[in-house]
């Protein structure tokens, strides 16, 4: 299962104490393939290292780049889709680059990939996606 995770998700999954704490157990469990490129791993950083410290930043950053299911891919093609928050484009570029099957996020704005379905990307929620991952 490829997917690719919106870093206000990513960021609630980490705590031991988060209710979505399972998604980073998922991860770590190999229970499926995460993709990113450098500007989503470094949006990553900025943002864990603002909410949480820049230590718990760089370990989860770390910890990322040395999963065997974490694929580092570059894109090669910039859709700028998301127009209202253009900062967003790089989950979609990175999802449609990876050929993910899921794009986890809450936010409305990445909701513009499912006026696109031919690029097989069906955006969920964290709850969707834990419904999906225990098929």
């Amino acid at each position: 299962m490829k997917v690719v995770i919106d870093t206000n998700v990513l960021l609630v999954c980490i705590s031991p104490r988060s209710h979505a704490h399972w998604l980073w157990q998922s991860l770590l469990s190999a229970s499926f393939e995460l993709f990113v490129t450098n500007d989503v791993l470094q949006e990553y950083s900025e943002i864990i290292g603002r909410e949480m410290g820049r230590e718990v930043a760089e370990a989860a950053v770390d910890l990322l780049t040395d999963l065997p299911n974490v694929h580092l891919i570059q894109k090669y093609f910039l859709w700028q889709l998301v127009e209202a928050d253009p900062d967003d484009n790089k989950f979609i570029d990175c999802s449609i680059a990876a050929g993910a099957q899921f794009l986890v996020s809450e936010d409305r704005h990445l909701r513009i990939i499912q006026s696109y379905p031919y690029f097989g990307v069906e955006l969920v929620s964290l709850e969707e996606f834990k419904k999906k991952l225990l098929r």
